[in-house]
């Protein structure tokens, strides 16, 4: 019988559904096991592993801004709960920031600088802040001392890459949001109410630029010496190590300062 149209969409019978997609089952029967059995063996081998994860801290349905989150833990803790590998076999949590902040869609954002502004025009456009797929600009800001504080802690950060640090090379000075002041209460990390974060205004100290080319750097030490105290300044607010520093897009401009 012809199918019925719905919103548009055509409709399908049980049979159809069965058709088509019951073939695929043989196509992944191969590659499904039991995966946390699998993986710890590797461990037990001495094998190394790694779990990347998508989405970012604020993100997380828990521990992020809630509504404005996505539909999972996205933090560190989920790749326990999702591979089954348990937390004494983790060593190392690699937390990945911009050398400034960037969000898509809504949710508090204290640093945001419209895009009609020269440094938040300078940061889109240097840093071409568009989604790869959609092309939707991300709103951008000044680096969150606050909040890298708080990702550190609820993912037990280790290690942070910093990335995009040849993007600020742009300016003469940089602000960092190192507080937030909300109806005159001062917060160095992300306000307990939601309420409350909706309405932090950022408390920002101002750091000299560079203003020079960084993409040919290959080592910390050959960093700018304000480059070099940009990066230390933020380690300090975030409570955690900058072991990585990417200054490019290629895999060669990554600094390695302490990863072994």
């Amino acid at each position: 019988p012809e199918l019925e149209l719905i919103y548009h969409l055509p409709t399908y019978t049980v049979d159809q559904i069965c058709d088509e997609y019951l073939p695929m089952a043989e196509r992944l029967r191969p590659y499904i096991t039991e995966t946390s059995l699998l993986l710890n063996n590797m461990i037990d081998e001495g094998k190394d592993l790694l779990f990347e994860g998508a989405q970012a801290t604020l993100l997380d349905i828990d521990h992020g801004t809630y509504p404005y989150v996505t539909s999972s833990n996205c933090t560190a803790g989920g790749a326990i709960t999702g591979s089954g590998v348990g937390m004494k076999n983790v060593d190392r949590v690699l937390g990945v920031m911009k050398a400034y902040i960037t969000r898509v869609g809504s949710g508090p954002m204290p640093t945001e600088l419209s895009y009609e502004s020269e440094a938040g025009h300078t940061l889109t456009e240097e840093g071409y802040e568009y989604g790869v797929t959609t092309g939707r600009r991300r709103r951008c800001g000044w680096f969150d001392g606050p909040i890298a504080n708080y990702a550190s802690r609820v993912n037990g950060l280790t290690d942070i890459a910093v990335t995009k640090l040849d993007v600020l090379s742009a300016f003469d000075t940089i602000k960092v949001c190192v507080a937030y002041d909300v109806d005159g209460e001062r917060y160095t990390s992300v306000p307990e109410h939601q309420v409350r974060f909706e309405h932090a205004k950022p408390i920002y100290e101002e750091l000299p630029g560079w203003k020079c080319d960084i993409t040919g750097c290959r080592s910390f030490d050959e960093l700018p010496q304000e480059a070099q105290d940009y990066v230390a300044f933020i380690e300090d607010l975030a409570h955690t190590r900058v072991t990585f520093i990417g200054v490019g897009a290629g895999r060669e401009q990554i600094i390695n300062r302490f990863w072994k």
